[in-house]
């Protein structure tokens, strides 16, 4: 199990090498390298603060919360001023013109004969409008974007989340490989004293020369080990100051208590429906319904209080003669009007039915995917409480292992020394000695990962994190 856990701690890594988006925010600058001390609770904090896509979710949440104002803006009157100077002939002509924008209106009588002679025209208006009421159509405009609101709100909390989450993973991603190196290294001691107690005995003639070979082979697969686990140190400790935005920093992990005794108790059950995933997948349900509500709403008559005041003034006098000056620069003659009007979309009605069967069609498209999210969250969380109970029984016996991998490599470098064993059994104790020391470390880790996993099931890691910070402060 713990070496499935190891290839996915470094799968997790290069994911997060090629996937994860740098994030340039430096804390500190001096005239060297700096370094930053960080706890895992102070990994996923900083995180959570300067991770840009947690910053992207929240501008979001911003203008979800700026469009219910956008909505309710429709409740407001509506009052629109003209004012309009002109220089036109008036070579008006009886007839009849569809309604266009491109040819002008002219207002007056025809005249006998055209004239290329023009005059000063103007207007000015105000047209006051106000719909009193709408048989809830704004108000399920405005719940529509309260809907919209409630999953930015969401997604934000599942961006959190995941951000969260891959802080966690990426975090002992550096303690696994720090373990490893040092498991390493003393492989790389141990192979190294043990390779000159071999030339001694190849020297004064006491083994066959075959075995400084081998000695030496050993020591030398030790050491590209060491170099290779180096190497993954160096990898993942860059891919977590990447995803804390301080590439440039040397980030330093505190092992706290997470290389202490695995913790045995589990962390308090949540309702799967409180998990973010399945927040915002029943804030898409939501926002289906409130569409429908809308469409519901569509097909009613329009009522619009309006009042209206305008002048015009014009260069030609009721005759139609030309008056000349500045004659028609302002308007002369004013009006005022008040009146109801109402309109009504007879014929909406079928495209109105069009629209709200697609929609009725999303909204229980977003519903079977709601049930089926929390289906997925069920099979998730019985998974990771299955792996949880699985990487406590194996912690339980890694001690046991390792003791056990000590003393044999300690009896066969006797036995060898007393001509009892061959090399190659002591090289199979000193790999099976580094083995049990990298699974020692990872296993306790591997428990804590999963202690995550179980959290991250649930929707929450905050109770992972106040677990971890009691044990740390010698809690219960």
């Amino acid at each position: 199990m713990f070496t499935n856990f190891r290839t996915y701690l470094r799968c997790l890594t290069l994911s997060l090498l090629v996937c994860v988006p740098l994030v340039r925010t430096v804390l500190a600058q001096s005239a060297g390298a700096s370094s930053k001390v960080l706890t895992l609770e102070d990994a996923v904090d900083f995180a959570l603060k300067n991770y840009p896509a947690v910053r992207a979710s929240l501008e979001r949440v911003t203008a979800a919360k700026a469009g219910i104002g956008l909505a309710q803006t429709n409740y407001l009157p509506r009052a629109d001023v003209v004012w309009q100077t002109n220089r036109a002939t008036d070579n008006n002509i009886t007839g009849l013109l569809l309604p266009q924008s491109i040819i002008s209106p002219i207002s007056g009588p025809v005249p006998a004969s055209t004239s290329n002679r023009s005059a000063w025209g103007s207007a000015a208006g105000l047209l006051f409008s106000w719909e009193p009421f709408d048989f809830g159509y704004r108000g399920a405009k405005v719940d529509a974007a309260r809907a919209t609101r409630d999953r930015a709100t969401a997604e934000a909390s599942l961006t959190r989340l995941d951000v969260a989450v891959a802080t966690v993973n990426a975090y002992l991603t550096v303690l696994a490989a720090q373990r490893t190196v040092l498991a390493a290294e003393a492989d790389v001691e141990r192979r190294s004293t043990f390779d000159k107690a071999v030339r001694v005995l190849v020297d004064n003639q006491l083994r066959a020369g075959a075995d400084a070979s081998r000695a030496d082979a050993e020591l030398a697969r030790a050491r590209v080990n060491l170099a290779r686990a180096r190497q993954q140190e160096k990898i993942s400790r860059a891919a977590l100051a990447d995803i804390l935005g301080l590439p440039d920093t040397s980030v330093e992990v505190s092992e706290g208590s997470l290389l202490g005794p695995p913790p045995g108790e589990s962390l308090q059950t949540a309702p799967l429906t409180k998990n973010p995933i399945a927040e915002v997948q029943h804030a898409r349900v939501e926002e289906a319904q409130e569409q429908v509500h809308i469409l519901d709403r569509s097909y009613y008559p329009k009522f619009y209080l309006q009042s209206s005041v305008y002048g015009r003034g014009s260069g030609w006098n009721p005759a139609g003669n030309f008056e000349g000056g500045t004659e028609g620069l302002g308007p002369d003659r004013s009006n005022w009007a008040v009146g109801l009007s109402v309109t009504f979309p007879v014929f909406d009605i079928f495209s109105i039915r069009s629209r709200k069967a697609i929609e009725s069609a999303n909204e229980r498209a977003e519903a079977a995917r709601y049930d089926q999210t929390l289906q997925d969250l069920t099979g998730q969380l019985r998974k990771a409480q299955a792996s949880l109970e699985g990487a406590r029984s194996v912690a339980e016996n890694t001690p046991q292992e390792l003791d056990a991998a000590r003393t044999t490599e300690t009896q066969e470098r006797s036995r060898y020394q007393a001509g009892l064993a061959t090399l190659v059994d002591v090289a199979d104790a000193q790999s099976l000695l580094v083995q049990a020391e990298t699974d020692d470390a990872v296993a306790r880790l591997a428990v804590w990962q999963n202690l995550a996993a179980v959290a991250a099931s649930q929707g929450d890691l905050q109770p992972f994190l106040q677990f971890l910070h009691d044990k740390t402060q010698g809690g219960p």
